[in-house]
């Protein structure tokens, strides 16, 4: 099991890689259609890309953020408890995000898969969505293993 978790820390080292990149590339193609628009040559469908880019930097991001408790919390009220008692919370915090992302993981696998199938693609460039909603899926059962781990960690 120990394996498992080292490759899951691994791949999520990559993604967060991924996420950056994509970030990057955000801010590089917008950028270059705001001067390409101060030229009248904008970029076409460079809304379309932003937005599948926005799609992968969230997604890719949740496992790190996890991971580094970056998350908002209720801070203010917990940290008035007593530690057991912050523990026993953040279990249930944890079950509960555990359950509601492995349902909206399959949620979105079966949304990618009717996509795919209907044949649906973007307005301008003519892309298949499908292929991002199916990547965004992956990304929310590896955020939902990592919440797992931490359920796991505190038995």
């Amino acid at each position: 099991m120990n394996k498992f978790w080292h490759i899951l820390e691994y791949i999520q080292n990559k993604m967060k890689i991924v996420g950056a990149a994509c970030l990057m590339a955000m801010v590089f193609l917008t950028c270059i259609n705001v001067v390409g628009r101060f030229f009248n040559y904008p970029i076409f469908g460079t809304e379309e890309i932003v937005g599948f880019l926005a799609a992968f930097v969230i997604a890719m991001s949740l496992p790190y953020a996890h991971k580094e408790d970056a998350h908002i919390g209720v801070e203010i009220l917990v940290r008035l408890f007593t530690a057991k008692t912050r523990s026993i919370i953040k279990l249930i915090t944890n079950i509960l995000s555990f359950i509601l992302f492995i349902f909206a993981t399959w949620r979105i696998a079966v949304y990618a898969y009717t996509m795919r199938q209907t044949g649906e693609v973007s307005m301008n460039l003519q892309l298949p969505e499908y292929y991002v909603i199916y990547m965004l899926s992956l990304c929310f059962l590896i955020f939902s293993l990592f919440i797992l781990k931490d359920i796991l960690n505190f038995f």
